[in-house]
C-alpha cells in the first residue's frame, strides 16, 4: 500500500487522525513487549504519534491493597469502564484541541496512573499532578497520526466491542491484533513472573476466548492475528498496512444509524411474527372450543 505523506510524520490539514487498537491475547503471550517494540517502529519509520495503555499497569495497583490480590470480574468490569472514560477525556481533547479535563468522579490512584502513562510516553507534559484538573496536550499528541494501543487480553468479544463503540462515537480508526501464542508457552512464561497469575486463570481464559472473527462480525473487519512472536517480515508488512488503511478509514458515524436501523427492522420483524403467532394461536383456540362445542350438542 502507497503511503501519503498524510500518514507520515507532521499531521496534514484536516481533523485529527486517530486509531484505537486493541491488542488481545492470553495473559503472558507477550503483548506488553509486541506493543512496545510496535510503539518504536510506527515512530521511527512512519513518525506517528503512539502511546501503549496497559491495562495491567493502569488499574490492579490503584485498587488492591495487596500486589498479589487480583480483582473479582465485577470489580474488572468496573474498572474497565472507568479507564473507558479516561480514554474518552484524552480522545476528546485530542479531537478538539484543547486541555484534557479530570473526570468529576474518579479513582484518585488510578487516575494518577493514567496520567503518568501519557506523560511517559509524551503525550501530555511533566508537570506536577497534585490538585491540577487541565492537562494540556504536547505537540507531539495533536500535530501527527495518533495510535493508542490498549493492551489487555480482552477475551470476550464484549470487551473489545466497547472499544469499537468507542471509535465509531467519534468516527476515529478502529483495528485488533490477536497475538496467537500456545497455552503452554503461556503457561511456562507466566511462571517465571515475580507475580504469576493461577495457572486455573490462563487455563479458564484460554478455554473462553474468542477470537476476533472478521467473517462473522463486520466490526471486527480490521483484524489480524499474529503468531508469538512475530518477527517474519511478512507479518510486519500486513500489520503496517491494516494500521494505515484503519487510520485512513475512519468508522463512519453513519453506520451507527444504519446498524440501529438494521436492529429496529430485526425487532419489528421478530415483533410482527410473534403478533401473527398469538394471533394463529386464538384462532386455533378458538376454532377447536367452538368444534367442541359443537360435538358436545
Amino acid at each position: 500500500m502507497k503511503m501519503g505523506e498524510d500518514v507520515r510524520g507532521a499531521h496534514s490539514e484536516g481533523p485529527q487522525k486517530l486509531v484505537l487498537c486493541v491488542l488481545c491475547g492470553l495473559p503472558a503471550a507477550g503483548k506488553s513487549t509486541f506493543a512496545r517494540a510496535l510503539r518504536h517502529q510506527l515512530q521511527q519509520e512512519l513518525g506517528w504519534a503512539v502511546g501503549v495503555v496497559a491495562y495491567d499497569d493502569v488499574m490492579p495497583e490503584a485498587v488492591l491493597e495487596k500486589a498479589s490480590a487480583r480483582p473479582l470480574p465485577s470489580q474488572w468490569k468496573l474498572l474497565r469502564q472507568e479507564l473507558l472514560k479516561y480514554l474518552e477525556h484524552f480522545l476528546l481533547a485530542v479531537i478538539n484541541g484543547c486541555q484534557m479535563s479530570a473526570p468529576a468522579s474518579r479513582t484518585e490512584a488510578m487516575w494518577k496512573d493514567f496520567i503518568t502513562c501519557l506523560k511517559d510516553q509524551d503525550l501530555i507534559p511533566s508537570a506536577p499532578v497534585e490538585a491540577q484538573s487541565l492537562y494540556p496536550l504536547t505537540k507531539t499528541a495533536v500535530s501527527r497520526p495518533l495510535l493508542l494501543i490498549l493492551d489487555d487480553n480482552f477475551y470476550y468479544q464484549s470487551m473489545r466491542y466497547e472499544i469499537y463503540q468507542l471509535a465509531r462515537k467519534y468516527s476515529l480508526g478502529f483495528c485488533q491484533l490477536f497475538l496467537d501464542c500456545a497455552l503452554e508457552t503461556c503457561l511456562q512464561r507466566n511462571a517465571e513472573r515475580p507475580r504469576p497469575l493461577p495457572a486455573e486463570t490462563i487455563h479458564q481464559m484460554g478455554n473462553k476466548i474468542e477470537k476476533p472473527n472478521p467473517e462473522k462480525n463486520a466490526w471486527e473487519h480490521h483484524s489480524l492475528a499474529i503468531q508469538s512472536p512475530a518477527c517474519a517480515s511478512e507479518a510486519r508488512l500486513k500489520l503496517t498496512d491494516l494500521l494505515i488503511t484503519a487510520l485512513e478509514n475512519p468508522i463512519k458515524y453513519v453506520e451507527e444509524n444504519l446498524e440501529q436501523k438494521e436492529t429496529d427492522r430485526l425487532i419489528c420483524s421478530t415483533n410482527i411474527l410473534h403478533q401473527a403467532d398469538q394471533t394463529l394461536r386464538r384462532i386455533v383456540s378458538q376454532t377447536m372450543k367452538e368444534a367442541k362445542g359443537m360435538l358436545s350438542s
